[in-house]
């Protein structure tokens, strides 16, 4: 029952010795064990749902990594999984983004995978919910609003309470930490890839998200227990050891994330079908830098923008991990591309207001505003939720 994870997913830089004793809510077998024997277990999980095989014993079978699976350490001792429900990506998370995936099974033990991303309504039907009494969730999340496992999680937590199914959440570290910034989203732009009224950058675990949906009644209120990570805090340094998504393949592109996504809401590429999505970004008529590339189609960026097409741009993949990681949030490369290009309104797509939130980060980019100008229209708004967030940590 090893389970083979991809090359694509394997991170290309070194575990700081103080992430290596982080121990996410997987290994916590004594926390929810009990909770799941005896009963028919449904899992929400994807590929990033695996811990060190150590950690559950010698005889825990291991990929060569060393690591094993939730589903496979569930299925070798004897529960009862009758279901996985997987996210976008899918469960070996190689799709590309918002593509849709079909339902299968898992080749390793035979347990139907349910996509919610097969295209249809994205939460389980009343059949489905019918096949199991309790659902483990665990997918690492990279702590920024418009990435899309907690909105899975959220659905299914939605479906859990509708059917009275109670909830358990493996945690998993924020790699953002205690990062807080950017505008709260708005009602009008919920979307796929936005569904709370939090800031971009949130600054909590998906534990901790699960536990605020419930609280502020943003979601149907169901029975969540959460299993906390142990010997972290939101200020501990956590390098994921698998990539979350093929786009973005290393820690780096993690950092640069929450910046260089709102670029998906433009004219720009940040890099999809190159060796370096969300480390690079440019447009064939960018007249700033002498970097180049050149989209091409592969596995989880199929018909990538511009494919084909020279860019220029710039190159991000060379800043040191400990600069990419204090980068945050950043509006100034978005406001320097926009002047460069100089195309005024047709810089934006429609769906760059459901990923930074709010209508007035076009308006003011259009009227001339600088990023200093634009971060301070959010500052109130960001203290409250800081505020408002302080009720459901989990950690310090």
């Amino acid at each position: 029952m090893k389970r083979l994870l991809p090359l694509l997913f394997a991170l290309a830089v070194a575990v700081p010795a103080a992430a290596q004793e982080v121990l996410v809510g997987m290994t916590d077998t004594a926390a929810y064990f009990p909770l799941l024997r005896g009963r028919r277990v449904a899992v929400l999980a994807n590929h990033t749902a695996v811990a060190p095989a150590a950690a559950f014993g010698a005889a825990t079978a291991a990929d060569p990594a060393g690591r094993i699976h939730l589903v496979d350490l569930l299925h070798g001792r004897g529960f009862d999984v009758t279901g996985i429900f997987s996210p976008e990506h899918g469960f070996r998370g190689t799709a590309d983004a918002g593509q849709h995936v079909g339902s299968s099974f898992d080749a390793a033990t035979g347990i139907p995978i349910r996509s919610l991303y097969d295209g249809n309504a994205k939460r389980p039907s009343a059949a489905a919910m019918r096949t199991f009494d309790i659902l483990a969730v665990d997918m690492q999340d990279v702590g920024v609003r418009f990435y899309t496992y907690y909105i899975s999680m959220l659905r299914m937590m939605e479906a859990c309470a509708d059917a009275g199914i109670p909830v358990v959440v493996l945690d998993r570290p924020n790699p953002h930490g205690e990062k807080i910034d950017g505008p709260l989203l708005e009602k009008r732009f919920e979307s796929g890839v936005g569904a709370l009224p939090i800031p971009v950058l949130h600054g909590l675990t998906m534990g901790e998200l699960a536990r605020m949906a419930v609280g502020e009644g943003w979601t149907a209120r169901c029975e969540v227990t959460v299993v906390r990570c142990r010997n972290y805090t939101h200020a501990t340094e956590y390098v994921l050891p698998v990539a979350p998504s093929p786009n973005l393949p290393t820690q780096r592109a993690v950092y640069l994330y929450p910046t260089l996504c709102l670029f998906e809401g433009t004219v720009l590429s940040v890099g999809r079908g190159t060796d370096l999505p969300f480390e690079i970004y440019g447009h064939p008529a960018f007249a700033e830098g002498d970097f180049r590339f050149t989209p091409r189609s592969m596995p989880g960026a199929r018909q990538p923008l511009f494919e084909g097409v020279v860019c220029r741009g710039v190159d991000c993949s060379g800043m040191p991990l400990a600069e990419a990681r204090a980068v945050g949030l950043a509006l100034e490369p978005l406001v320097a591309a926009y002047r460069s290009l100089g195309m005024g309104e047709r810089f934006f797509k429609p769906i760059f207001e459901k990923l930074v939130g709010v209508s007035y980060v076009r308006e003011m980019i259009l009227a001339g505003a600088s990023a200093e100008e634009i971060r301070a229209r959010w500052h109130d708004d960001v203290a409250a939720f800081r505020t408002l967030r302080a009720r459901y940590l989990l950690y310090e």
